[in-house]
Parts: structure tokens; sequence; C-alpha cells
């Protein structure tokens, strides 16, 4: 499908179905951000729009266990009505060491948790595969990466001042006497842990700051939603998002400050 189609027909995650987030278990909060469930209405095959936030996500989709690596740009997937996702979003600087996988190697990409080697996969698939009840599955999920959080390497520290950093306005660039480390050193840390260099991560969220933005205030002129979510201008804005989601912000807005469907 080309751009030009998606800005009129992607629906974000959040309008696509029943999205909702849940805190981690204590023993995982260390590691995981957020547990999250998305079920897909039922009626026709879905378009919907993955936009870019600077994580990477365990999924445990269609009988499988996935790593969702950090996108650069939007992803287009057609989800089968009623399907229901389980992730679990890595913490900053923890993916990396508990895939004992750069995140500059998944970029852009979904791969089975058995293709990276993982050792538990092939277990965890099969015990998940006998939960088909989603919350079910989801209270086994958490109960099995508490199992697998025993052989789990430290999230990095240093990447998580720089996630930090980004989410709060402040250029990476300033933290390199903070963290002791060269301006390459830096661009290899942010490869490893974000898959990508900083700059990138600081227009992701800024980009998320956008949205979340749009979802708390509702209806707003554009060109002060672009000065609150920290672009230069609203010009600078319609860029930014076109580049990063192939939608337009107006469209996100409309999207994200309307009543979402029962159920």
């Amino acid at each position: 499908m080309a751009p030009e189609r998606r800005k009129d027909t992607a629906l974000l995650a959040a309008r696509a179905g029943r999205y909702r987030e849940y805190a981690p278990p204590p023993a995982l909060r260390r590691h995981f951000n957020r547990f999250w469930s998305h079920a897909l209405h039922d009626g026709p095959p879905a378009q919907v729009a993955i936009v870019p936030d600077g994580y990477c996500d365990l999924l445990w989709i269609d009988g499988r266990l996935a790593v969702a690596g950090p996108d650069r740009t939007a992803a287009f997937p057609t989800l089968r009505p009623g399907t229901t996702v389980i992730g679990a979003r890595f913490a900053p600087g923890a993916a990396a060491p508990w895939l004992k996988t750069p995140l500059s190697a998944l970029v852009g990409c979904s791969v089975p948790l058995a293709d990276i080697g993982w050792e538990h996969a092939a277990e965890f698939e099969a015990r998940l595969g006998d939960c088909p009840d989603p919350a079910d599955a989801m209270a086994l999920f958490g109960r099995l990466l508490e199992e697998a959080v025993r052989d789990a390497d430290e999230p990095a520290e240093d990447a998580a001042v720089i996630f930090a950093a980004a989410d709060g306005r402040r250029p990476a660039s300033g933290l390199l006497g903070r963290l002791d480390m060269s301006e390459r050193q830096l661009r290899r840390r942010c490869h490893h842990h974000f898959g990508y260099g900083a700059k990138t991560l600081e227009r992701i969220r800024r980009f998320q700051r956008f949205l979340d933005l749009c979802r708390r205030t509702g209806t707003i002129p554009l060109a002060h939603l672009a000065l609150k979510a920290g672009f230069a201008d609203q010009a600078h804005m319609t860029r930014e998002v076109g580049e990063l989601s192939g939608l337009t912000p107006s469209a996100i807005l409309g999207q994200l400050s309307m009543p979402k469907r029962p159920g």
C-alpha cells in the first residue's frame, strides 16, 4: 500500500482494537517497562500503523514468541480480526543484554525468538500454547519471564540515562561528560541498545510526546500542539510526523481525540 493511501486508511494501534497496559511484576521491573495486550475487533482485517517509540518488545502472537525490534518509521501490518497480541516492553538498556543481541540487528524486524538462539523459546511456546484464554496467557507470560530473569544480564545503566535525556528534551550529547564517553562511544552505545543513534531516538521520543498530547488535550490548534511537543514550528511537526508515521498530524489528532469503541 502506498504512503498516500496509508494516510487515509491506517489506524493507530490504539484505535484498532482494545489496547491495555499493565505494570510488570516487581521482579521484572528493572527489565521491563510495561506489559500490554492488544485485542483486535471482529470485522474486516485492520490496516494498523505501528509507530516507532524507541522500545523493543517481546510478543506472544499466533502461537509463537517473537521479538519486535525498534522501528525507525511506522510499519503497516494487516492483522486478522479477533487477534490478541500479548507483549512485554523492555526497559531502556535491558533488551540487548537479555536477548544477547545488539538492537541494531533487529531494527524494523519481527523475529521469532527461537531464531536468535534464546534457550527458553521452545519450552515457553509449548507452555503458552496450552493456555488459550488471553487473560490466563498474560499471567503465565509474566511467570515465565520471572523464571527467565534469573539467567538475564542486568540492564545497561548508561542506556537508561540516554533514554531519559531524550525523553526529557535534553540532547544526549550533553551527557558525554557525565557518562565519561566520547561521541563515537555514545553512537556505538545507542546503536547497541536502541538500534540507531541519539538524534533518531530524540526525534522518536518527541513524536511520542506529540502522541501523548493528542490523547490528553483533545481539540487544540496544531501550531500550539507543535510547540508544546518540542517541534520548531507546525511545518517541522508536519514533516517529522509524516516521516515517522505515514500519517498527518491532523489525522492522528482526529483518531486519538475520538471516543473509543466500547469493548
